[in-house]
């Protein structure tokens, strides 16, 4: 049976101007724009500079290559969901906060959707970039299950951090072509794969702090 848990929203806030994007930030998001209209095989760092209106030698400067942009989008990615996880429930189960957090991210990578698409087709045929990609991919896994009180460390833990990227490179495949305003197919497939690996959450589970007695 699916997941019908209502998801958690994100902290509120009062609204605030956002300030100018760092050049950082304008170089990955040229980038996107680019994939998304170009594809990634034809894309040049001179592109994407001219995109961003940055000089190239400021291309040259923050980022080495066509990867390491990815990195930093990826990076920021991780850190748009890190910044406010879930916060624990008694009863709740450690597949639970998973399954909150890459729907989140999912939600994060929802303006960069037509890019990610391309990237999913062309990455393939690009091997050094896919390696640093795939690398990426289990780091920012790593930190979605610590986040969510799961130790990626130890066998158990490796093998929950491998088969967590697993079910979420599955998901987005779903992901992709979901078009409903709730995401529900995407949800649905995302509650079925990490069911099917819940076990490997168990084997990396934190143990609680026991209390101590009151002197």
């Amino acid at each position: 049976m699916a997941n019908t848990r209502p998801r958690r929203a994100n902290g509120g806030g009062t609204a605030r101007t956002r300030p100018p994007p760092a050049d950082s930030d304008r170089i990955i998001d040229a980038a996107l724009a680019c994939i998304a209209r170009q594809g990634w095989r034809r894309l040049s760092l001179a592109d994407i500079a001219a995109e961003a209106g940055l000089p190239i030698l400021r291309v040259y400067r923050l980022f080495s290559s066509k990867p390491a942009i990815l990195r930093g989008f990826f990076r920021r990615i991780d850190e748009t969901v890190l910044a406010s996880p879930p916060e624990g429930e008694p009863d709740e189960r450690p597949r639970d906060r998973v399954f909150d957090l890459l729907m989140r991210r999912f939600d994060a990578l929802t303006p960069y959707r037509a890019a990610i698409e391309v990237l999913g087709r062309e990455l393939l045929t690009d091997p050094l970039a896919a390696l640093a990609t795939g690398a990426g991919l289990l780091r920012s896994m790593r930190w979605m299950l610590e986040a969510a009180g799961i130790s990626g460390e130890g066998i158990g833990g490796m093998v929950a951090v491998r088969l967590t990227a697993a079910a979420y490179l599955a998901t987005a495949r779903v992901w992709v072509r979901d078009e409903s305003p709730d995401l529900a197919p995407t949800m649905a497939a995302l509650d079925r794969r990490l069911r099917g690996i819940e076990r490997w959450y168990r084997v990396g589970r934190r143990r609680e702090p026991e209390a101590t007695a009151a002197t």
